[in-house]
């Protein structure tokens, strides 16, 4: 059917109808709602399969014998797969028209989904789960454009409300499902999952698209320098991120080229975009203000809401000794208000400017961060129960409005680029925002671990007496040799001189998530208030 071929951008060759506001009108509004719910259950799904099955990976790992290092590999094919083929997905719509291209992989992901329970090496792993992104991946700007297009411009923010639902609330709810799959049911489940969802979501798909022919003489005149520049700056610069801390970054001759790779790939493709007359993506759609604040926003949102997700279990993990299904537990309040939340926001949006909840949204996100910059040993799942319940509202709040609102004034035949632009950018954030954090985490720690040694010195009266005092109680429970006694002391010491160092750093790096937030919320002060809301929704 003609209302459903989007257009990824102004410029495209034989643009074959992009749906109109009549044409989607006439679409009845059930079949119209279950595209809806269908196509963002599938991008739920795909970004669920990001942190649900990090949240297990040490078990993967020692069930296909992959080693802690290679390991990482098994979420970073994905993470590959996902970021280079959404910019990919306007184009590819207009050739093999929604409602296959859609169907296809909606089908593809639930067979890899299964795939990947029966690999039997770290090889077969990788090459599954990069398949399953890529199929993946395509699910999560497609629900996007969908919503933007055909829904009425009143009925988009709960559009956006069920879209926010894959995009914020996945994340958080994540290692709760992977964590308790996991410890009762084994790793293999964290995939089989898909299953149900995903047949609910190829019916809902199959039953509201209608179909279309598709266009395959696009593929002759597509914008082909532009895409192998993307894909190949794209596919380096996850790399870089996903391995860059663990290799020392430009230490390793392996990361520098590939980061001068990235570099040259992304700025070649940049270039190609803004000079051809059919671009794969309609840069320009980034001067417009409104779109180029929201994306600024979207990238740092992305940065704290995948930045967060990882710290949190690592600090659980290193710090308090918690399994998966226990750190799931306590993740689990940063997506259960979100669930309750989410959906409300359509009407906050009504009765209220949507940038002032936009504001409120990033400085409730910061303040949950703050709240966490005073860690000490005790701090565990009671003392993380109010920050992450006003982290949950923050995000609530945040991204349905930002969603309408960097939209607004998008034209239909702009929707691919949008849809393709603002999402790839808040993973590309979460990209960014990990492996900064990584870094950021390591070297701290590594500056704490030097100020309180150097703050520990036998020459202390004080360090002296703990030293004899932790020496009494080894030989008063089954150490007989002084010396050994004495020697357990001062290991106990560094041990606990090693753990303050690391709640220090964790204590740091919720602060620069806090900042980064901060950063958003004045980069959302710039946006203008649309001109054509309905209700407070967006176009």
């Amino acid at each position: 059917m003609a209302t459903l071929e989007i257009a990824a951008n102004s410029n495209s060759l034989a643009r074959p109808a992009a749906a109109t506001p009549a044409q989607a009108t006439a679409m009845s509004p059930l079949r119209m709602w279950m595209a809806v719910v269908g196509s963002t259950l599938g991008a739920f799904m795909a970004v669920l399969n990001i942190q649900i099955v990090n949240a297990s990976l040490a078990d993967i790992q020692g069930a296909i014998g992959a080693g802690t290092d290679d390991g990482g590999w098994i979420s970073t094919s994905y993470l590959i797969a996902e970021i280079v083929v959404i910019p990919l997905s306007g184009w590819l719509t207009r050739v093999f028209s929604l409602r296959n291209y859609l169907l296809v992989n909606a089908i593809l992901f639930l067979v890899f989904s299964v795939a990947c329970a029966f690999a039997a090496n770290l090889q077969q792993m990788i090459i599954l789960r990069a398949i399953q992104g890529f199929s993946g991946g395509v699910l999560i700007p497609m629900a996007f454009t969908i919503i933007i297009t055909l829904l009425p411009k009143a009925k988009q923010p709960i559009g956006l409300a069920l879209f926010a639902l894959s995009a914020t609330f996945a994340p958080a709810i994540g290692p709760t499902i992977g964590g308790y799959l996991t410890e009762n049911w084994g790793w293999e489940y964290i995939f089989y999952v898909n299953l149900v969802p995903g047949a609910l979501m190829v019916g809902m798909l199959f039953a509201s698209l209608d179909r279309a022919p598709m266009n395959l003489k696009l593929l002759a005149k597509g914008d082909w320098p532009g895409i192998v520049t993307m894909a190949i700056g794209l596919a380096a610069l996850q790399t870089v991120l996903e391995e860059g801390n663990k290799e020392d970054w430009f230490g390793s001759d392996f990361i520098l080229r590939l980061a001068v790779v990235a570099a040259v790939s992304l700025t070649l493709f940049i270039v190609i975009e803004l000079r051809t007359a059919h671009p794969l993506l309609n840069l320009r759609l980034l001067l417009r203000r409104n779109f180029g604040f929201g994306i600024v926003a979207n990238f740092l949102l992305g940065i704290a809401l995948y930045g967060s997700v990882f710290v949190l279990p690592i600090y659980l993990t290193r710090i308090q000794g918690y399994n998966s299904e226990q750190i799931g537990m306590v993740l689990a309040w940063t997506g259960i208000p979100q669930l309750l939340l989410i959906p409300l926001v359509p009407r906050l949006m009504k009765r209220f400017d949507v940038r002032l909840l936009i504001v409120i949204g990033f400085a409730l996100f910061a303040a949950s961060n703050f709240m966490n910059v005073h860690m000490t040993g005790d701090y565990a799942s009671d003392q993380l129960f109010w920050p992450n319940i006003v982290r949950a509202i923050g995000q609530a709040l945040v991204f349905t409005p930002l969603s309408a609102i960097a939209t607004s004034g998008i034209e239909q035949e702009n929707a691919g680029s949008a849809s393709s632009l603002f999402n790839m950018m808040r993973n590309l954030g979460g990209a960014v925002g990990i492996a900064s954090l990584q870094t950021f985490l390591s070297k701290r720690d590594q500056f704490h671990s030097n100020i309180l040694t150097n703050s520990v010195s036998v020459f202390e009266e004080a360090t002296r007496d703990r030293i004899a005092r932790l020496t009494a109680y080894f030989m008063n429970h089954g150490v007989s040799d002084q010396a050994v006694a004495s020697h357990k002391a001062v290991v106990a010491i560094a041990l606990k001189i090693r753990k303050q160092a690391n709640i220090m750093a964790f204590s740091d790096t919720f602060f620069l998530l806090g900042v980064a937030l901060v950063v958003a919320l004045l980069a959302s002060l710039l946006l203008r208030k649309p001109g054509q809301l309905s209700g407070g929704g967006a176009h």
